[in-house]
């Protein structure tokens, strides 16, 4: 029985590149957040994503793996949902479908029901997603609308993720997307750090995710984001 993704409002995102003790594992998953992401960008890798899993599976919370690479997309596990995103604003294939059919080639078997496809716009050109990815993030309001339409109303992707990661993003720009997004769960990601910011974009978008803050400022900030939201 896979978790309902859709009725989400606050999501922390874990990255398998980063170190986080035992004690602050059980914080996190008692925080109140609804699941948590294991995700990240760079050193990715099957082990350090295993040994992540290892130390939050045991506590219940809605499990999510985002693949960084085709390695990563696994489905051995207590995983409820592998989460792949397709990069809207590149000119880049590989990050929008390439990455993909390198996944389903080398598949042995795919647990179609676990896939959920999310249509990234990635709006952060420091980030490393934004770097890796040749993301054009010099959009405008109404080239962001236009892409979360079109990821929406064409490609028919579940989620629209705005990811600013790592900078608070501008709530104008998020609010075009959600104005342009009718069927698709609207994803903001980026520079969550206290419970005002938290209430501001979970106004406009369906779910917020919470990531660096975890690590940066700590499970007291966490837990105010989700009580902002909840």
């Amino acid at each position: 029985m896979h978790a309902n993704w859709k009725t989400w409002a606050h999501v922390t995102k874990l990255d398998p590149d980063k170190h986080l003790p035992q004690e602050s594992i059980e914080d996190i998953v008692t925080s109140g957040t609804d699941a948590l992401m294991l995700s990240g960008t760079l050193n990715v890798t099957r082990e350090n994503l295993h040994e992540l899993l290892d130390l939050v599976s045991a506590y219940g919370l809605p499990l999510v793996v985002e693949p960084a690479s085709p390695d990563c997309a696994i489905f051995d596990g207590p995983i409820d949902h592998l989460f792949v995103p397709s990069v809207m604003n590149t000119n880049d294939a590989r990050w929008i479908i390439g990455k993909h059919y390198a996944w389903l080639r080398r598949a042995s078997s795919v647990d179609w029901e676990m896939v959920v496809p999310e249509a990234y716009i990635v709006l952060n050109p420091n980030s490393a997603v934004g770097r890796v990815t040749g993301a054009d993030c010099s959009l405008s309001a109404e080239d962001v609308a236009a892409f979360a339409e079109v990821a929406d109303r064409y490609f028919r992707f579940p989620i629209v993720y705005i990811e600013y990661s790592g900078t608070y993003g501008d709530p104008c720009i998020v609010q075009a997307a959600a104005d342009a997004v009718e069927d698709a769960i609207l994803y903001y990601g980026g520079g969550i750090r206290s419970a005002e910011q938290a209430a501001e974009m979970g106004r406009i978008a369906d779910t917020i995710v919470v990531g660096n803050a975890v690590y940066e400022e700590g499970v007291d900030v966490l837990r105010a984001t989700v009580r902002a939201v909840q």
